[in-house]
């Protein structure tokens, strides 16, 4: 890869998440199984929020990826929200199928409200460890950018 390329690579990592400011309310949002999640509960650990649909493919693409930070990363937690699905039933037999390790909540006016509305599909919102919503993403992101985008908040 010439250093051309690598410049744009590095450029495109800087603008994938674009910095936002303020401390997030508390949201309190119900996960396919029933679990309540609060952001409090994970206080010291990253939240990456992702709105995504079953028909969706950059979603569909992002998926391995966010599945993998879930794995790997005990400082980051990942909470999917399906939107704009046809039956709860659509959404969990997806979930299953794709082996979807994080915790799926249904999407609807109570959801955007607490945690923020999205023009397009996938959209990613970070908070930080602190609770702060830092960063939002509209469009597909990949596991090297979250990593990116963490690593180089952590070395500050």
């Amino acid at each position: 890869m010439g250093i051309e390329a690598v410049s744009r690579l590095l450029m495109l990592c800087a603008l994938l998440f674009l910095p936002l400011a303020g401390m997030a309310e508390d949201f309190t949002i119900q996960d396919m199984q029933g679990k309540t999640h609060h952001l409090s509960d994970y206080r010291g650990r990253w939240v990456l929020v992702n709105f995504w649909a079953t028909w969706c493919p950059p979603c569909r693409r992002e998926i391995p990826d966010l599945i993998s930070l879930q794995k790997t990363h005990k400082d980051l937690a990942v909470i999917g929200v399906a939107v704009d699905y046809d039956s709860e039933k659509a959404v969990g037999d997806f979930v299953r199928r794709e082996g979807i390790n994080y915790p799926i909540v249904l999407g609807n006016e109570a959801v955007f409200a607490q945690i923020g509305q999205m023009q397009v599909l996938p959209t990613s919102y970070l908070y930080s460890p602190t609770g702060e919503k830092v960063a939002y993403q509209e469009g597909a992101l990949t596991k090297e950018s979250i990593e990116n985008y963490i690593k180089s908040k952590q070395g500050r």
